[in-house]
């Protein structure tokens, strides 16, 4: 099958190679443009453009995916069908409709359940036990078209969102590999979506990812691992700034919410009081700095016992 694949973070990759692997031919890849990235701001390529100029595969980068230029380039690599996972763009239907089979989408949730950008991340911050990837025909809605394929995957109790997504990926790959050969073979069965029953997960701003420490600690702790790495759980500490917290463990222990109940130098981190019970946080991120152990923040003397996190700006 002659095969459009649009796609942009590493979330992707396990997907586009899979196409690869079982025979299918990446015409071209879509993928945003060019962005500064890291602490240099230097500008990056996605990592779906790397993967796809070391197989030789042409690239397009359009600012925004639509208009007559653009869909005539579209056009004339002929595809059957465009394969989207977390492009980063919502996609009209002249543009979907471009391929002879239309367009599907690997999405990171059990649709209906968890629609829009964040499914992930939103999957472990609500508490959930399962979740799973669908193989979806994608329409003019958000997440909303028929299904075609679905696979259930536990979450772990102490799992990051970075190491979920990482999972998922390779499942999804391995459905849209799967739901492909079904197309092909002309048994594959859509399923409506039960409108009535979906939620919706929507991109994680910087202000949604501040911590409250007066929720409970199992609370808590679901924040830190369900935006760890991007963007990353934080919480301000007076005058040194916001500071991102990852890895948490629930522990018993009170204080007034916010506060750090014991930060030595030892590998188990820093404890921090929360509206019932605290959270151990063992890495951090100071503001300007990378991702360190928190023991090592300690020594550094970043952060000791008494000192209240959530005050400052």
């Amino acid at each position: 099958m002659r095969v459009v694949f649009w796609g942009t973070p590493e979330f992707a990759l396990p997907a586009l190679r899979a196409l690869g692997d079982e025979g299918h031919d990446v015409a071209a890849v879509v993928t945003q443009p060019d962005r500064p990235a890291g602490r240099g701001r230097e500008i990056a390529k996605s990592p779906v453009k790397v993967e796809a100029e070391a197989e030789g595969i042409p690239v397009l980068q359009p600012e925004k995916a639509r208009g007559d230029e653009f869909i005539a380039q579209l056009r004339s690599f002929d595809a059957d069908l465009s394969v989207v996972v977390a492009y980063g763009q919502i996609l009209k239907p002249e543009v979907l409709e471009v391929p002879r089979l239309g367009s599907v989408n690997i999405h990171g949730s059990l649709l209906p359940g968890l629609r829009g950008a964040a499914p992930v991340q939103w999957a472990i911050i609500n508490g959930l036990e399962t979740t799973g990837v669908t193989i979806m025909r994608m329409d003019a809605g958000l997440d909303s078209g028929p299904m075609l394929l679905r696979v259930e995957e536990p979450i772990e109790p102490d799992e990051s969102a970075c190491e979920l997504a990482g999972r998922l990926a390779e499942i999804g790959a391995e459905a849209l590999v799967e739901a492909l050969a079904l197309l092909e073979a002309g048994q594959l069965v859509e399923e409506a979506q039960d409108h009535a029953g979906a939620t919706y997960a929507p991109k994680l701003t910087r202000e949604l990812a501040r911590l409250d420490w007066t929720k409970p600690a199992a609370e808590v702790a679901r924040w830190i691992r369900g935006l760890d790495d991007v963007p990353g759980a934080w919480s301000p500490l007076g005058t040194r700034g916001p500071v991102k917290l990852f890895r948490p463990a629930i522990e018993t222990a009170s204080g007034e919410p916010g506060t750090v109940l014991d930060a030595g130098d030892r590998v188990e981190g820093i404890l921090i009081a929360c509206g019932s019970g605290a959270v151990r946080v063992r890495e951090v991120q100071p503001p300007g700095k990378r991702r360190m152990n928190a023991a090592e923040w300690v020594r550094g003397r970043g952060v000791s016992a008494g000192d209240r996190f959530g005050v400052g700006a």
